[in-house]
């Protein structure tokens, strides 16, 4: 059994723990507004172009002048899995829900005979792939030291994957990060990036767009080369845009947790502390009792 200093130390040292955890809350708390409201803020400009780039590609189904971010290589032989996560731990699940999920992708492609390619991006997904698939990560890329994150800071990614592209180092990309909803909600996704995938019936389903007639200027080919390229960087940007957000919300939650969880543990060590603090108390006044008596 501990004794009463051991007893003392730990609820010190359990109430120092609830005080960090507790002021980590505070800070990931003012931080999620700012990272919510950026992830917020891009959304819409990521689906009017996702909408856009969907209504002009539709125009391209089966014809052999696509561009080839629309086709792909022909082939479904190499995949790149461009994995999105935190620069920093102290987050709950966040971290490991996103390598989990893209784990299980690497394992279905290996499974069938596939060639899995990995880039990282965030220090924490690459520790958690770097233990099982070392010889599958290709780059690891970090953004540590950025207060905010700008389209220009995650330009160089989308660069680094046209570039492994079009030198025919891959078939297929796909994109994990997390998807923010709420504080306790943040969900994994799995996004195909090239050949690129888009859903055309995003306005149909208003009525706005199934008898719209749209003239290009320039041609459509001109504009889907444009604006295929710059959808790839807006696609990861808003990626980390989520996962920014949804790292904070993962964070005050994970820290909301542990400090409800220390003060539980620092009423339980008080209990034992005090119970036996009187167990040592009784005995000591027995033994003076007993002495007395004795003479």
């Amino acid at each position: 059994m501990a004794s009463l200093k051991d007893l003392k130390n730990r609820i010190a040292s359990v109430k120092a723990t609830q005080k960090i955890t507790k002021a980590m809350k505070m800070v990931a708390a003012a931080k999620l507004r700012r990272a919510q409201d950026a992830a917020e803020a891009g959304r819409p400009y990521a689906e009017r172009m996702a909408t856009v780039l969907g209504n002009l590609a539709a125009g391209f189904e089966g014809r052999d002048d696509a561009p080839k971010l629309m086709t792909g290589t022909g082939q479904d032989q190499t995949h790149l899995l461009l994995v999105c996560t935190a620069e920093r731990g102290l987050c709950g699940g966040f971290n490991s829900s996103i390598a989990r999920l893209a784990r299980e992708h690497a394992d279905k492609l290996l499974a069938e005979g596939k060639t899995v390619k990995i880039v990282t991006v965030g220090k924490k997904g690459y520790d958690a792939l770097k233990r099982g698939y070392n010889q599958h990560i290709v780059e690891n890329i970090e953004l540590r030291g950025l207060k905010s994150i700008e389209y220009g800071d995650v330009k160089h990614i989308a660069d680094l994957v046209m570039e492994m592209f079009y030198d025919e180092k891959f078939d297929v990309c796909t994109l994990f990060y997390a998807q923010f909803q709420s504080v306790i909600s943040q969900v994994p996704t799995a996004k195909q990036l090239i050949p690129a995938q888009f859903d055309a019936g995003d306005d149909a389903d208003n009525g706005s767009s199934e008898d719209a007639l749209y003239e290009y200027e320039p041609g459509e080919q001109e504009i889907l080369e444009t604006l295929l390229p710059r959808n790839i960087g807006i696609q990861i940007f808003s990626a980390i845009l989520e996962n920014g957000a949804s790292e904070q919300g993962a964070r005050m939650a994970a820290m909301d947790n542990a400090t409800r969880n220390a003060g539980e543990m620092i009423d339980k060590l008080t209990t034992t502390y005090n119970r036996q603090r009187q167990a040592q108390i009784t005995t000591e006044l027995i033994e003076i009792i007993a002495g007395a008596e004795a003479l």
